[in-house]
C-alpha cells in the first residue's frame, strides 16, 4: 500500500523530536523540506514527489537527506575528485556527490518502505559524514568556504 506523502512528513518530524529539533525552525520553505545542524553538519532533508514528462506528480517519491561539506577547490581537482570517489568505497548508505562547485553528503532512497529507524540512521550517517570529511578536505585542500542551501 502507497502511503501519501504526507504521513512521510510525520515520519520525518517524529525522528527530529527524538533529536530534539525544533520544528518550526526547522523547516524549510516548501512542504517536506527541513534545515537543521546535526552536531557542525548543516543537513537538508527534502521529502517529494517526483513528475513525469508533463510535469504531472507521480506516485513514487524519495527521501533525501544531504549535507554540504565543502567548495570544489580551484587548484588540484582531479586529486579532489579522486579522494572522494575513493572516499566513496567506504561510506555506508551515503555518498560524496559534487554540484555546482559544491561537494555534498548525500543519501537518497524511494519513500516506499521507509521506517523510523532507516530515518534515523540517515541522518546519523550524513552528519557524522560531513562532520567527519569537511574540516579534512578544508585543510588539505586550503578551501574556505560557507554557503546555505542552493
Amino acid at each position: 500500500m502507497q502511503h501519501p506523502i504526507q504521513h512521510y512528513y510525520g515520519l520525518i518530524e517524529e525522528v527530529l523530536m527524538d533529536f530534539k529539533i525544533d520544528l518550526a525552525a526547522a523547516r524549510g520553505q516548501q512542504p517536506g523540506q527541513w534545515n537543521l545542524k546535526l552536531g557542525s553538519a548543516s543537513v537538508w532533508v527534502d521529502v517529494f514527489q517526483s513528475k513525469d514528462a508533463q510535469g504531472n506528480l507521480i506516485q513514487s517519491g524519495y527521501f533525501q537527506v544531504m549535507s554540504p561539506v565543502c567548495d570544489v577547490p580551484v587548484n588540484n581537482q582531479h586529486l579532489f575528485t579522486k579522494e572522494l570517489l575513493e572516499a566513496n568505497h567506504s561510506l555506508y548508505g551515503v555518498a560524496f556527490t559534487i554540484f555546482k562547485d559544491k561537494a555534498y553528503i548525500k543519501a537518497i532512497r524511494e519513500l516506499q518502505g521507509l521506517d523510523k529507524s532507516e530515518v534515523r540512521a540517515t541522518f546519523d550517517r550524513v552528519g557524522i559524514y560531513a562532520d567527519e570529511w569537511d574540516d579534512k578536505l578544508k585543510t588539505k585542500y586550503q578551501i574556505f568556504t560557507g554557503g546555505g542551501r542552493g
